[in-house]
């Protein structure tokens, strides 16, 4: 019997430090949207109140903890365990991808060094995390999407100020569909999510307050919209509206005197 088709088999390496323990739930279901979380280990020093939080939610996601002792005040023990652990199950040959959750820029040669062995890097931090991590990652997702629905209004405003404007994912879009090649400007959505992805490795519709990018793109109110039965939906950039021409006046002047008659001198 031929062997059944297996799922991506992803490292999960959490960097307690540097990722809220309430992003736990939403973590790992957007994982399992890529592939399966083989290895989850956790690093930090979870004597410490800022990794606590970590502790009571691990055997719920079966996380396996590496603790670190702060021994030295500005060194990072966690950081360096959980690079040489990455190096580690990367030369075992094991899996398809790694998902590397932290806002530290420290990570990115880390990312990078996979990525050039030709495996997949997916990286999940805060919208303070560094361009440079999150460029090194094939994919990069903003933990701020990962948290459950506000439980107050106080939450909800928390959250409503992370969004970004809607007018912030139009140019993008645009820039995707102008790279595709296409005769009368239509594209399909499917594509354009691939091409994003490529193009911004932290594109999300969620940044932008849309679970779907097809909402997205309706509400810019930026894009011509194709949704015929049985077709998947397309898109193209709405024309500009062009300066209308000018048009002559085809009425003559008129005239105070007779037909023939010179006008009034001043």
């Amino acid at each position: 019997m031929p062997s059944e088709l297996r799922s991506p088999r992803l490292a999960v390496l959490i960097d307690a430090d540097n990722a809220s323990a309430k992003i736990a739930d939403g973590l790992f279901e957007e994982i399992a949207k890529i592939g399966e979380a083989s290895v989850r280990r956790i690093y930090g020093d979870f004597s410490n109140a800022r990794s606590r939080g970590w502790a009571d939610i691990l055997s719920k996601h079966a996380i396996i903890p590496q603790q670190q002792f702060a021994y030295t005040t500005g060194k990072n023990a966690s950081d360096i365990t959980l690079v040489i652990d990455a190096m580690d199950l990367l030369h075992s040959g094991r899996f398809d991808g790694f998902c590397l959750v932290s806002s530290d820029s420290d990570f990115t040669r880390l990312a990078a060094r996979i990525r050039e062995q030709g495996v997949d890097v997916f990286g999940f931090g805060e919208h303070k995390t560094p361009e440079s991590f999150r460029q090194a990652c094939r994919r990069f997702v903003y933990t701020e999407n990962l948290l459950a629905a506000p439980a107050n209004t106080q939450e909800a405003a928390a959250r409503s100020t992370s969004l970004q404007p809607l007018d912030a994912a139009t140019p993008i879009i645009k820039k995707v569909i102008t790279q595709m090649e296409s005769e009368d400007g239509w594209v399909t959505l499917g594509e354009v999510g691939r091409q994003l992805a490529n193009l911004a490795s932290d594109f999300d519709p969620r940044t932008f307050g849309f679970r779907k990018l097809s909402d997205l793109v309706r509400k810019t109110n930026s894009f011509e919209i194709d949704e015929q039965n049985g077709r998947s939906m397309r898109i193209r950039v709405k024309p500009t509206a062009a300066a209308a021409p000018r048009r002559r006046n085809s009425r003559r002047p008129a005239r105070s005197g007779a037909a023939g008659a010179s006008p009034p001198k001043a």
